[in-house]
């Protein structure tokens, strides 16, 4: 692989995955939630495909919690068949190719139910159709984050594309979660705006023009097998108590990014700004959070943005409870504070899960000289992708379908407490992690 030792062009390549991880929000975020009419009360016939329930939410509550699941547990093994590719394409190339594809195929598809009314054969359609999207998502991105080391040229040059990435997600999380509820206010149904977004997608094909591959120069890659990978992460029982714990939160998190336009919408707020106070002040954020990991740690700081989530989310349930009762000025006041709040979380959540794993597997490498990083992070989405099921599947499903969702913060609440108490056993090497003068 030829490395990419131009700014500009890691800036670009940083962009590549900003369109996929776009349509990767709008179907789990808003068109799962579209196929039931529970928890919406403003602009129903524009946030649900009909207006009506497509599928039956029992089973369908099945599907999604295995979707999800699946999304998690596929990891590993398109990892494994992605290095093991040997095309004169380039195996990065093909790679991508075969995930892209297949994942604007059931994209569209899930745009299209196979009747008008509630029925099993829906509920099975749009399950499959997600099951794929899924998978050839996360080929796609699995593929694109593989080839970071491979075209950086020194480390300062991975941390720059990694920061241009992360400045990527707070845009699409922006357009996601701030831009969308303008399109529904002005009466435009939900499978439209998925299609506006579509064309975002293109921006995959940025790598198609700025990698340079030899494979007949590559050494093939040997790939772990699903049981190796087990049963090795298994072992690590600091990795697996920081999982437990980090996928009680990640249940709090999924709840929070799938139900949050159905807990606004009997407020008739400007979910634009409300959003938008969520994610804006990320990078802010973030870096206020490594100024105290700097001093405290992992652990301590860890905990700290677990309260400021929960203080987020009672600020929100105050807001969905008694709105009714305030003017629209104070109202929106209130629900930015809470938005500016949740907003010193979110951006944290996601960097955790990208740091722990890393200085884990350093340390396993020193120890033992196992080189375990792709384990870790293939069996840590193996239980990301089971919360989200948890969360988007089971609880926010059964939430909608008996007309409660209003207890969507209260759960989040519930996890966020759960995580803190058991983050006081982290492990020191989890706890003291980031800390100034820590190895």
């Amino acid at each position: 692989m030829k490395r990419i030792t131009s700014k500009k062009q890691l800036t670009i390549y940083g962009c590549a995955g900003l369109g996929v991880n776009m349509l990767n929000l709008v179907v789990g975020s808003y068109l799962c939630s579209a196929l039931l009419v529970g928890g919406f009360e403003d602009h129903i016939e524009s946030w649900t495909y009909l207006n009506k329930d497509l599928v039956v939410a029992a089973v369908w509550s099945v599907f999604v919690f295995l979707a999800k699941a699946l999304d998690g547990i596929i990891d590993l093994p398109l990892s494994s068949f992605a290095d093991r590719l040997n095309t004169k394409f380039g195996r990065r190339k093909t790679a991508i190719l075969m995930g892209f594809i297949p994942m604007i195929i059931s994209y569209l598809l899930f745009l299209v139910p196979v009747t008008p009314e509630e029925t099993i054969a829906n509920t099975i359609w749009f399950g499959v159709v997600l099951c794929i999207f899924y998978a050839s998502y996360t080929l796609t991105m699995l593929t694109y984050y593989a080839t970071f080391s491979e075209i950086c040229q020194s480390e300062q040059d991975t941390v720059y594309l990694s920061n241009i990435k992360s400045i990527c997600d707070v845009v699409y999380f922006i357009l996601g979660y701030a831009l969308i509820p303008v399109f529904i206010s002005m009466s435009i149904n939900i499978r439209i705006v998925a299609l506006i977004f579509l064309p975002l997608c293109l921006t995959m094909l940025i790598p198609f023009f700025l990698l340079k591959e030899n494979d007949d120069d590559e050494k093939s890659v040997r790939a772990l097998t699903l049981q190796t990978a087990l049963v090795t992460a298994f072992k690590n029982k600091p990795f697996i108590y920081w999982m437990f714990t980090s996928s009680i939160t990640a249940i709090g998190l999924q709840l929070f990014l799938g139900g949050i336009n159905e807990v606004f919408s009997s407020t008739g707020l400007n979910m634009t700004v409300v959003m938008a106070s969520s994610f804006v002040p990320v990078p802010f954020t973030i870096f206020l959070y490594n100024r105290i990991v700097n001093k405290k740690g992992l652990g301590f700081g860890y905990r700290y943005v677990l309260s400021l989530f929960s203080i987020g989310m009672i600020v929100m349930l105050i807001c969905n409870l008694f709105g009714n009762q305030m003017s629209k000025g104070l109202l929106t006041a209130i629900a930015i504070c809470g938005g500016v709040v949740v907003s010193f979380a979110i951006g944290t959540f996601f960097s955790v899960t990208y740091t722990v794993p890393t200085k884990l597997a350093q340390k396993e490498l020193e120890t033992t000289g196992k080189s375990v990083a792709t384990m870790l992070f293939a069996v840590q989405g193996l239980f990301e992708g089971i919360a989200a099921g948890i969360a988007t599947g089971f609880i926010l499903v059964s939430l909608k379908h008996n007309d409660c969702i209003f207890l969507l913060p209260i759960i989040v609440v519930v996890c966020c407490m759960i995580a803190l108490v058991m983050s006081f056993k982290f492990d020191k090497t989890i706890s003291l992690m980031g800390k100034d003068g820590e190895k």
